[in-house]
């Protein structure tokens, strides 16, 4: 994922899937509804749980760029 700076992939979620990101450049924030802001920055992994409304938006002055991975969370 490529999001230059100050935009936002949008508030959603991934319904039963769990969700990481790896970040690879730039700084941005994740927002967990109801639950923690995660500070994203250059080979850190933030995890979002199923269920969950967040959203991922680039807070620095460079494009932020990062892998997602969702999969299936296991009961």
């Amino acid at each position: 994922m490529v999001l230059a700076p100050s935009k936002s992939v949008g508030r959603h979620s991934t319904k039963n899937n769990e969700e990481a990101i790896v970040v690879l450049s730039g700084t941005g924030e994740m927002k967990i509804v109801g639950g923690p802001t995660l500070h994203l920055q250059p080979y850190c992994v933030a995890y979002c749980p199923p269920n969950t409304e967040h959203d991922v938006t680039n807070i620095g002055a460079d494009t932020l760029r990062y892998i997602y991975i969702v999969a299936r969370a296991h009961k």
